[in-house]
């Protein structure tokens, strides 16, 4: 039996993969949502989300795209990796991401660009579709990848943008994006995800809790233990999620009914040693 089942939970309430089921939608979450759905309806082009590590990024990307897909007038498409050293290979990975056909054998740049071109005016405005794009870790993008999307976005109706360009990374992209001439110009969204306050801390733990199944009673984690975490993790989801996760487990190793503030601690410093150890053990391979 798995240990979340010991506690009465159906799923694993903590997994670090990006389940839109478990998406706990703070104010900053659902602001960043709502208006990334509205500049997709508007057609707006260029969105950009933007988050230190662990605010949450891939999830909303998720969570997005559990809300378009259903829509029969929206192509979505998402890349998830886009570390790609030259254009044309980063052309390539579209036209394959699209699921374009290009009838030559050898495509040069300017078959992938027309052939892009044409998909893009076919679902466009023959068919009055609206075709997004999603990029998550978008800091990965090298200039010559972000140059290719400026140029995406030139395709246009005299109403609006042919494809709605979503992409999400770290902070570090924001002054690549200057580097661009005229991409940040055609910026329509940029939002900035921060990290939790105590209060939404609280509401995630509980919501993703209550999501796994839990219909108990009594809170599984203390407010002593929440107001440890809080600290601990400094509001960032990834890390909220990382520690509830070993709290849980280490719950059931102790027979404890409630995470409490002395099971929070003993992860904290257990974490400390690691790191110490980790940190002596690169010292001694230096020398």
């Amino acid at each position: 039996m798995s240990y979340f089942a010991i506690i009465g939970l159906n799923k694993e309430p903590f997994s670090t993969s990006p389940d839109p089921n478990f998406f706990y939608e703070s104010s900053e979450h659902r602001a960043a949502l709502m208006r990334l759905v509205i500049e997709v309806r508007l057609k707006r082009g260029l969105s950009v989300v933007l988050g230190d590590v662990g605010t949450g990024k891939t999830t909303l990307s998720r969570k997005l795209f559990q809300m378009l897909k259903e829509r029969d007038d929206i192509i979505f498409h998402m890349i998830l990796d886009p570390t790609f050293d030259t254009e044309e290979i980063f052309l390539d990975s579209l036209v394959r991401t699209f699921g374009i056909e290009i009838a030559s054998p050898h495509p040069t740049v300017l078959d992938y660009k027309e052939a892009i071109k044409r998909y893009l005016f076919e679902q466009g405005a023959e068919k009055n579709k609206t075709v997004v794009l999603l990029i998550d870790e978008a800091q990965k993008l090298n200039s010559l990848s972000l140059e290719a999307l400026r140029m995406l976005l030139n395709y246009e109706t005299n109403e609006f943008k042919l494809l709605q360009l979503v992409i999400l990374g770290q902070m570090e992209l924001l002054p690549r994006l200057t580097e661009v001439r005229n991409l940040i110009d055609r910026v329509s969204l940029l939002y900035t995800l921060t990290p939790f306050g105590i209060d939404e801390t609280r509401e995630m733990i509980e919501f993703r809790i209550r999501q796994a199944g839990y219909n108990g009673r009594e809170k599984l984690f203390s407010e002593a233990a929440i107001m440890e975490i809080f600290k601990y993790t400094e509001g960032y989801p990834r890390r909220i999620g990382m520690l509830c996760h070993k709290a849980l487990k280490l719950l059931v190793m102790k027979n404890k009914l409630i995470v409490d503030n002395e099971i929070i601690k003993e992860l904290i410093e257990h974490e400390a040693n690691l790191r110490w150890q980790k940190t002596n053990l690169l010292l001694k391979n230096s020398y």
